[in-house]
């Protein structure tokens, strides 16, 4: 297998803009091939087989969507409240849409994970660890709210991106814009200190 880390980089980008616009089925090596403007056969070099491609697009994902460390610092480092989780929670819709690819690949892949247990357990996994640090720095940073505040924004924030990604005419049709209706769900489940 060939090591080259950018290359490889850019066959997972390929990959995951390939999911999100052909769906799993469409994840072949010459697709990535095309997508990535790459030779034919290249891919076939850097992954064993299309399940390799497959997880390793999906731990690559994690890495795409993960916000960038200092511009999370600098929210953290404001004072904990209701309206700075509003701002979180807004970021995350705002990264949907400046990668709606990386998000619905990790759609695609959720989906694909149930019918492989390969790699729904590496998505469990990571979401799950995902969840506990979110719950950690929730609870540790002073927000008002518990354990279930963080659960139940997990949880209405899936809801509203698997709409707004996959049914946009739905949420354009209700009567708030998309980041009212964020407020509105973060002044329903956080509670007042």
């Amino acid at each position: 297998m060939r090591t080259n880390p950018e290359r490889r980089a850019a066959l997972l980008h390929a990959a995951i803009d390939v999911l999100a616009e052909e769906g799993a089925r469409g994840l072949t090596f010459r697709a990535v091939d095309e997508r990535a403007g790459v030779p034919k056969g290249t891919a076939s070099n850097y992954f064993a087989d299309r399940d390799t491609l497959l997880r390793q697009a999906g731990q690559h994902l994690f890495v795409r969507l993960t916000p960038d460390p200092e511009y999370l610092a600098e929210r953290m480092s404001r004072p904990p409240s209701k309206a700075l989780d509003a701002v979180l929670m807004r970021d995350i819709v705002e990264r949907a849409r400046s990668d709606r690819n990386g998000f619905l690949a990790m759609l695609e892949l959720r989906l694909e994970a149930t019918r492989r247990p390969e790699l729904r357990e590496v998505f469990t996994e990571h979401y799950r660890a995902n969840l506990e640090e979110n719950v950690r720095a929730h609870v540790e940073g002073g927000f008002p709210g518990d354990r279930s505040t963080v659960v139940m924004l997990y949880l209405a924030m899936t809801g509203l991106l698997v709409e707004y990604l996959t049914l946009p005419g739905v949420l354009d049709a209700a009567e708030s814009p998309l980041d009212d209706l964020v407020g509105s769900l973060v002044d329903v489940i956080v509670p007042e200190r």
